[in-house]
């Protein structure tokens, strides 16, 4: 993809280069507002679920499996739909579903006829547009910035992402404090975030957009998508992290949470400012993604991917609130900065016309783990402690990442060992 006249690639450097572009300007901006009504709706949700269950970590895991386990199904299908038709147009949809669906929710609260079936069912509903709206979103970004800004605008999504998550679980927590428990206000705030995001991309120049070619309607796109990654080693050891990280190290909406409440002994208060930290050291992470200009190396995802499982492992080993609630700042550092590279990564290393079906693969990968992961951190969480949770979580992230880097160097001393013989010895 090059830039055309109308809108030069902008030149320059700077964490925020990108944002000189009017079209990711728009969407930059919006999507700060839409994000912190959605972390507003995830604090909660989860706290509604822990009131409607009885402090249940297993109900807990449940309702964030439900949320995240339609990816397994759906999201292959958004990447396709990414790449065969207006991504712009999709996005409006799928925005405005999921505005609705949180207001529903926040009308059965509000009304006081919510019973927990009522947040799985919806939050399972959520799942399901979010699968096909995930990797439609990151498959536009190129479309809006161009390759030559894609890893800036990939590294300033997951600063507005973890902006968002700092405002909007501080503000959830006092919100729903002042309202003494009631996390319907919270609710009907996320509902009405969405309305920014759409009217930003209603007000996109179409024409300083870059698209890709469409791809024709026809059979076996999907396995087309499958076999092209398979293909690529690069693009396999990264969706391997990005299951087993997803699985077993991002489950912090859960553990947490159940830390919050069963450790720790706070409220929502405290259950929001702990969220706050943990996004205070995942903006940090990000802000330092947004100087990347290149595509990382493999060394540098498997080295981040061992740190972040470390500190997880270190999260639940740490005595009492304050030296827990320190931690989680370089915790959330070294996740986003491990979450942002493997994400240019991929988007870096895949065909324009194949990004849609790839990201979508990388989605299912990183996201699809979830089901299995979310419940059984949860089970570990309430039958062994909230700690036994962070440690097992990480404890597995971090072997992953060491197991992998040895694969990798054993990888490259047998092409090594291959070439030499193939090469004749000088005479």
């Amino acid at each position: 993809m090059t830039s055309t006249a109308a809108d030069p690639t902008p030149a320059g450097h700077g964490s925020f280069r990108s944002l000189r572009v009017h079209n990711f300007r728009l969407y930059a901006s919006a999507n700060l507002v839409s994000l912190t009504g959605t972390w507003m709706q995830r604090i909660g949700q989860d706290w509604l679920v822990l009131q409607l269950s009885g402090d249940s970590g297993v109900a807990l895991g449940v309702v964030t499996a439900l949320q995240f386990g339609p990816t397994l199904v759906l999201s292959l299908y958004g990447g396709v739909l990414a790449d065969r038709y207006d991504k712009r147009r999709v996005l409006v949809v799928t925005q405005a579903l999921m505005g609705l669906l949180a207001l529903v929710l926040a009308a059965l609260v509000a009304a006081d006829a919510i019973a927990l079936w009522h947040v799985l069912v919806l939050a399972a509903g959520l799942g399901s547009v979010s699968a096909v709206d995930a990797p439609v979103r990151q498959a536009f970004v190129p479309e809006m910035v161009g390759r030559d800004l894609l890893p800036n605008a990939v590294g300033l999504n997951s600063t507005i992402f973890n902006g968002a998550r700092l405002v909007g679980p501080a503000l959830a927590g006092l919100l729903i404090g002042a309202s003494g428990g009631d996390t319907a206000p919270a609710f009907a705030l996320n509902a009405a975030t969405f309305a920014f995001t759409i009217a930003a991309l209603l007000a996109m120049r179409p024409a300083e957009l870059r698209p890709s070619d469409p791809v024709a309607r026809g059979r076996g796109q999907l396995r087309e998508g499958l076999a092209y990654t398979w293909g690529r080693a690069d693009l396999r050891l990264a969706m391997v992290l990005a299951f087993v990280i997803g699985t077993f190290g991002f489950n912090f909406q859960v553990t947490i949470a159940l830390m919050a409440r069963e450790v720790l002994d706070l409220g929502a208060e405290g259950f929001g400012l702990l969220s706050t930290l943990f996004a205070v050291g995942s903006l940090t992470g990000a802000l330092l993604s947004t100087r990347r200009s290149a595509r990382p190396r493999q060394r540098f995802l498997l080295v981040s991917a061992v740190v972040f499982g470390l500190l997880t492992v270190a999260c639940g080993l740490v005595p009492g609130s304050w030296p827990f609630a320190v931690l989680l700042v370089p915790t959330g550092a070294a996740a986003l900065v491990f979450s942002v590279a493997n994400n240019s990564f991929v988007q870096l290393g895949a065909d324009p016309q194949m990004r849609g079906r790839v990201m979508a693969l990388y989605f299912t990968c990183f996201l699809g783990g979830t089901p299995l992961g979310a419940p059984l951190i949860g089970w570990v969480s309430e039958h062994l402690g909230a700690r036994w949770g962070l440690v097992l979580g990480g404890a597995v992230v971090a072997l992953a990442g060491a197991a992998a880097a040895l694969a990798v160097a054993r990888g490259r001393r047998v092409r090594a060992a291959a070439l030499a013989r193939r090469v004749p010895a000088a005479t």
